[in-house]
Order: structure tokens, then C-alpha cells, then sequence
């Protein structure tokens, strides 16, 4: 395949299989056959791919702990005119993953980009969902921070739109214990793993019944969570703190192990009210 003649080369981000190396194009394919550079957030994975198809080609890593340094380099690159392929460790790169940061790099330096559209974990686990694919919003993976998760969870609680979460299996339990504080026991869940793959698996429950599940099973494989949409119809549940007076709900987060910063943000999420009014409502009180 002959690219075009510019002064300066073209990021080309492909997609690679998110299990069957059947799904890779043949457009995929030729474009990792023909650039001067692979960047791949695991060489060693990346390799396994191309071996695979009997590809050789220079790869350097570019990951999320050297991408400023790595990322500088590949801009070089391509400013001088080479063409570089960017892969995650599978799937679409730049969701969830520092090619965001690679894609900017290149508008900032008037570099062209392009993409190898392919397989994406998320959209296919949200298509064998069962649920709602007209309005959904992808959330990507929860803080491993306790109060940006309570955060995350609380703001999105509402959202009447099909959500779509990442999360690795040692994290899962505490995950699904998140998500029943901040959506409730009831709300269906769908957790896809090992898409595309020979022991690929589906389950379709509620929250409290996933819970109920991994109480028993371990959780093995990365997971796809695809949470239901907020019914309008529903009622929203009585919250903790509705007698409480202000004061007393900050004072609730602080016995609970929050400096009274984050406490005074927690209940303005809470309460849906300026972080400030909370304030000064507190010392008032």
C-alpha cells in the first residue's frame, strides 16, 4: 500500500481484536504491514498479533507511564515524514487508554490522523445488553479513590441513559457494592467477559443479583458492565440524609472518615447545591 506523498506522516489508530483474531480487517491488516512504526501499549501483545499474521515491524511501547517522553518521540517521527500505527491492548485505541493524549499531540503539531475503525469491548457488550442502545454514555473505568468513585457513581445515578463501565475482576466485588449504594439493588446489570471469545459469557441480572453471584464465584477476565438506564417512572428512594439538617449531613461524612473538605463537596452533590452555600450553611450552623 503506497500512503500519500505529504512532508509530514499520518497516525493511523487500529483497532486489533478484543479476542477472535478473526474479527482484525484486512484494511487493519495492510496499514500495520506498511508504516515505519508500530506503537503499542504492550509489545509483547502486539507481537503475539503480528506474528500471528507474519507481519515484522519495528514496535516501541507507548503507554500511560512514558507517553509525555514516548509521545514527544513519535511526534518527531512523523513530523519528519514516517507513518506510525498506534494499537491498544486490544481494541480501539484512544478509548480509555493514553492515545487520547497521542491524537492531541498531533492536532497541536498539524499532524494528520486517522482511524482503523474495528472492534470496540464496550459497544459490543452494550449491543448484547438487552438493554436501550438509543441514548448511552461510556463511563470508562471507576477511581480507584474511594470518594472520586462515590463521586462518579452518585453524579450519573440519575442518568436515564444505557451506562457503560470498565472494571478488572479484582476490583469487581467492591464495584458492584459501589453501584448498589448509588443505583440501588434493583437496577438491571448486564456484565459481559471474555467477548468475542470461545467461553464467552453474558450475565443479565440486578445488581443485588450480581452481588449475590460473585459472593460465590470468583471473577475472572476483564468486565464490561452495562448498567440500565434510571426509569422515569421510578420514585427516587428516601436518601440517608433527608431529615437531616445541613450540618448534620457534613457531620455525617466527617464520622465516616471524610476531612471536612470533601464532606461539604459530598453533601453539595448530594443536595444538588452550590459547594459554597453548603459552606457557609455548615459554619452558620
Amino acid at each position: 500500500m503506497k500512503f500519500m506523498a505529504d512532508e509530514k506522516g499520518t497516525l493511523y489508530l487500529c483497532a486489533t481484536p478484543i479476542g477472535n483474531l478473526g474479527d482484525v480487517s484486512a484494511r487493519c491488516l495492510e496499514i500495520l504491514r506498511s508504516v515505519d512504526l508500530i506503537a503499542a501499549e504492550d509489545t509483547r501483545r502486539t507481537l503475539q498479533l503480528l506474528n500471528h499474521f507474519g507481519i515484522t515491524k519495528a514496535l516501541t511501547s507507548y503507554h500511560e507511564h512514558n507517553k509525555q517522553s514516548k509521545g514527544e518521540y513519535i511526534i518527531k517521527l512523523l513530523s519528519e515524514g514516517k507513518n506510525v500505527a498506534q494499537v491498544s491492548d486490544a481494541g480501539t485505541p484512544a478509548i480509555s487508554d493514553p492515545g487520547e493524549d497521542l491524537v492531541r499531540l498531533c492536532i497541536e503539531n498539524d499532524i494528520t490522523v486517522t482511524s482503523v475503525p474495528g472492534p470496540v469491548a464496550g459497544i459490543t457488550a452494550l449491543i448484547l445488553s438487552g438493554f436501550s442502545t438509543m441514548r448511552y454514555a461510556f463511563e470508562g473505568f471507576l477511581s480507584v479513590n474511594k470518594r472520586h468513585r462515590y463521586e462518579h457513581l452518585t453524579s450519573v445515578a440519575n442518568d436515564k441513559r444505557t451506562l457503560i463501565f470498565y472494571e478488572a475482576p479484582h476490583k469487581l466485588r467492591t464495584t458492584l457494592e459501589d453501584m448498589k449504594s448509588a443505583f440501588g439493588g434493583e437496577r438491571r446489570i448486564a456484565l459481559a467477559r471474555e467477548l468475542t471469545k470461545l467461553h464467552e459469557e453474558v450475565i443479565r441480572t440486578t445488581i443485588d443479583g450480581a452481588i449475590a453471584l460473585y459472593s460465590e464465584k470468583t471473577p475472572r477476565g476483564e468486565y464490561v458492565l452495562v448498567i440500565e438506564g434510571a426509569s422515569e417512572q421510578e420514585e427516587p428512594e428516601e436518601c440517608f440524609w433527608t431529615d437531616m439538617t445541613v450540618s448534620e449531613h457534613v457531620d455525617k461524612y466527617i464520622s465516616d472518615g471524610m476531612i471536612p473538605k470533601e464532606a461539604i463537596k459530598a453533601v453539595s452533590i448530594d443536595r444538588n447545591t452550590p459547594k459554597r452555600d453548603i459552606y457557609n450553611e455548615y459554619h452558620r450552623g
